[in-house]
């Protein structure tokens, strides 16, 4: 038996936070900032957990994470948008750490991959791009 499976693509990305308060936070900081609509909430106080569409895929928040994970192979995650500038100014605004301005790069690639990108620390210590082909 040689099944392949299929794979349509990515479907969520979880991110778990330390109790309800870095939840709330959490949520606020992609509903409310950056815009991501509410598809769904479930649970209680500290089981409390949310669906947010990217538009390419779902974030999932959870409030029930114990300790902070090290980190590990995945190294950060990437949205894409149209306006990287637009994404770093809300987030400066609310008083998150910008780690990288943004910036034009071409991706040494075949063919050459034009982008606007910059990166900044989320709620949680998670470290995300903001990523605009051009």
């Amino acid at each position: 038996m040689n099944v392949k499976p299929n794979i349509t693509g990515v479907h969520h990305i979880a991110l778990k936070c330390r109790g309800i308060a870095e939840f709330e936070k959490t949520l606020a900081f992609y509903h409310e900032i950056l815009g991501l609509p509410i598809v769904r909430t479930w649970g209680s106080a500290g089981n409390s957990a949310a669906m947010l569409d990217t538009g390419a895929g779902l974030f999932e928040i959870f409030a029930n994470g114990e300790d902070r994970l090290g980190a590990g192979a995945l190294r950060h995650l990437a949205l894409a948008t149209t306006d990287t500038d637009a994404c770093v100014a809300a987030v400066r605004a609310a008083g998150y750490e910008i780690t990288m301005e943004p910036t034009d790069i071409v991706i040494d690639s075949d063919p050459p991959y034009p982008a606007r990108i910059a990166f900044c620390i989320g709620p949680v210590g998670e470290e995300l791009e903001f990523f605009q082909e051009k």
